[in-house]
């Protein structure tokens, strides 16, 4: 999704906002982790995710508490609707994806995890996201024991409702591609997964209808509604995407300032805006967009 502006100016605001914070990156992050085992089931993993409202958790070593692996929704998404983590149902369960959710998560778990010390400062960890486009990253202790994570959720309440100094349109993403509503989820998954895609705005006749993210699919495929059919998580892949929609368009237009959209993000817990400039959806601006401008802005 799209073009995204030149990163090169900020505001008094942010830099004196961030100054007022202790330099070290644990002034941000959140504490007392939970982790998951490598041996645990992927369908396990999904619902402990969903229990505790994470779209992302580290898979830890149950004896030393060591990081070896991460697992974001997205995962998920690309595991059950036709993404390379697809080829474990594939190749190992000869297609049958109701047995294939309870191999172990370490079968699709991401196990190059960028991850920083408690030393590591603020500005340490935004470099480091936008870097390596992550949307967390783990903290380890001196024996490479989990003790934090951080997240971009922390930095949108960092500078939520901060006078930045930059309109939004500077950093959104353009070009935004949509889905109809009758779209089969397992086909807005995929192309979720073959866009790099967490979310997809849901359009009928240009009428912004919400958007599709792949929490919402991960919280619906994980859901014991989802598997009540006799076909399960292959059923459930065929509803239409427009059932993820749970609530109300949450919108600005694109000359509101990062840090006041930052605060919108943060009161209506959500990851992304959608931009609508005179009746038209012309941007998008997430989490990940907001995360790479503070890495960036000069």
């Amino acid at each position: 999704m799209g073009v995204r502006g030149a990163r090169d100016r900020g505001g008094n605001g942010l830099d004196s906002h961030i100054a007022a914070h202790h330099g070290d990156v644990m002034a941000v992050a959140t504490e007392g982790v939970v982790t998951v085992p490598p041996t645990t089931p992927i369908m396990t993993t999904v619902r402990t995710m969903l229990e505790h409202g994470f779209r992302r958790i580290p898979i830890a070593d149950a004896g030393t508490q060591r990081l070896s692996g991460i697992i974001v929704c997205k995962d998920i998404v690309d595991f059950l609707c036709g993404g390379p983590r697809h080829t474990l149902v594939t190749n190992r369960f000869g297609g049958n994806l109701l047995a294939a959710v309870n191999e172990e998560i370490r079968a699709i778990m991401k196990t190059e995890v960028p991850h920083l010390d408690a030393n590591s400062s603020i500005i340490d960890a935004l470099k480091m996201m936008y870097a390596e486009s992550v949307g967390c990253l783990p903290i380890l202790d001196k024996d490479e024991r989990v003790s934090a994570i951080v997240t971009e959720q922390d930095f949108m309440r960092l500078i939520a409702d901060v006078k930045v100094g930059v309109a939004i349109h500077e950093y959104m993403s353009a070009n935004v591609t949509t889905v109809e509503p009758d779209v089969e989820i397992g086909t807005a998954g995929k192309l979720m997964v073959d866009n790099k895609f967490r979310r997809l705005p849901v359009v009928k006749n240009g009428i912004l209808l919400g958007i599709a993210t792949a929490f919402d699919m991960l919280r619906f495929l994980g859901s014991g509604e989802a598997l009540k059919g006799a076909g399960g998580i292959e059923d459930a892949l065929e509803t239409p995407v427009k059932s993820l929609i749970k609530r109300d368009v949450v919108w600005t237009t694109s000359d509101r300032d990062l840090g006041e959209v930052a605060g919108m993000m943060v009161a209506n817990n959500v990851g992304s805006i959608p931009i609508i400039d005179q009746d038209v959806l012309t941007g998008i601006v997430t989490e990940r967009d907001v995360v790479q401008a503070l890495a960036t802005l000069k």
